[in-house]
């Protein structure tokens, strides 16, 4: 999903090809009133997503900062070099107040020109942030129900996420090694329209098929941008992305997770060209079935599953989508690889 910043690392022999010092801040908890509000998003025909007002713009952000220069700190405690992870999060929230853009992806380049235009020792950067949404409630009267400009909700699942790495290049520029954004915590429910069944059947094999059973996700999406640099003319909300995932949810009588968040990645990247990858992490949360006959024609209890949780990934890559024209039609080749129990989309 994100880039992840490793807690420990190696002690290695001390030669400049071996080394990589690093250190940072985590749990930065931003909160920006009257931002820039976010606008002129592109509509597609699964979102009525729009905009944010960004009157909250709130981040929740961990950074690491990577040096040569911050060796002495750790071989010979000299502290001369080392910018206190307390001065890291003051800049962070001071910066927070000149921030003129309207996006979390924005924010995260912005305060990391400013870090190398402030301490010119710094090699590196490693940032990454999950935005804390706040939504306007409704308030009603004898008029009617409207939109407080005042009062917000907290929303706190389907939050946006990003990551950026980038290097120094030369004293006053820096170039972009990774970014990536995505949408964490989608939670859904399809209580009928989904089977499984087929699958291997041997002497381990104690789940029954079924051909309708409620299905239960919990979803992770994550999308890199062709342009590394020139996205924010081309920005792709979470909300819409998610809009995608529950209208695919809804579509499809999907015969596996696999085969849901496959054509989850196909549609996305058709609505959205300016992706080079899709990726996802799926979790299954289906309930386990009590009462299969209720009072109603329909209806059955259930309860949360009793066993270990199990798990996939799929990262899509299509940086032509027009070769992919009817993805149900259009034979698409699939490479399983070993690492990271992931799969390839390669058009």
């Amino acid at each position: 999903m994100e880039t992840k910043i490793k807690k420990t690392e190696a002690v290695k022999h001390p030669t400049e090809q071996n080394r990589t010092m690093y250190y940072g801040k985590g749990d930065v908890f931003v909160y920006r009133t009257f931002a820039s509000p976010l606008e002129n998003i592109q509509p597609i025909p699964e979102s009525s997503f729009e905009g944010r007002s960004n009157i909250i713009f709130a981040m929740d952000i961990q950074i690491a900062l990577k040096g040569e220069a911050f060796f002495s700190s750790f071989s010979e405690g000299d502290n001369s070099k080392v910018i206190a992870t307390d001065s890291m999060k003051n800049f962070i929230l001071r910066h927070a107040g000149s921030y003129e853009g309207s996006t979390m992806e924005g924010f995260l380049e912005y305060i990391s020109a400013r870090f190398y235009e402030t301490y010119s020792h710094i090699d590196g950067i490693v940032v990454s942030a999950v935005q804390k949404l706040f939504n306007e409630v409704d308030i009603g009267n004898e008029s009617g129900i409207r939109k407080s400009p005042l009062v917000f909700d907290e929303k706190e699942r389907e939050l946006p996420v990003a990551s950026l790495e980038t290097e120094r290049s030369t004293e006053k520029d820096y170039t972009i090694a990774s970014r990536q954004s995505g949408v964490k915590d989608l939670h859904l429910i399809k209580v009928k329209g989904s089977s499984f069944q087929g699958y291997i059947k041997d002497e381990y094999t104690t789940l029954p098929e079924t051909t309708d059973r409620p299905l239960f996700i919990y979803l992770d999406i994550n999308w890199i941008y062709n342009d590394r640099r020139d996205y924010l003319n081309s920005y792709v909300s979470s909300e819409q992305v998610a809009g995608i995932a529950r209208t695919l949810f809804h579509e499809l009588n999907s015969p596996s997770i696999q085969s849901l968040i496959y054509y989850i990645g196909l549609r996305v990247l058709e609505r959205f060209p300016q992706l080079a990858e899709v990726s996802f992490e799926s979790n299954n949360r289906t309930w386990e079935l009590i009462v299969d006959e209720t009072s109603s024609d329909e209806g059955r209890v259930f309860t949360d599953p009793d066993r270990p949780s199990d798990f996939r990934g799929f990262r899509s890559d299509s940086p032509i989508w027009k070769n992919i024209i009817n993805p149900i039609n259009k034979t698409i080749s699939l490479h399983r690889r070993s690492i990271d129990r992931r799969f390839f989309l390669v058009p």
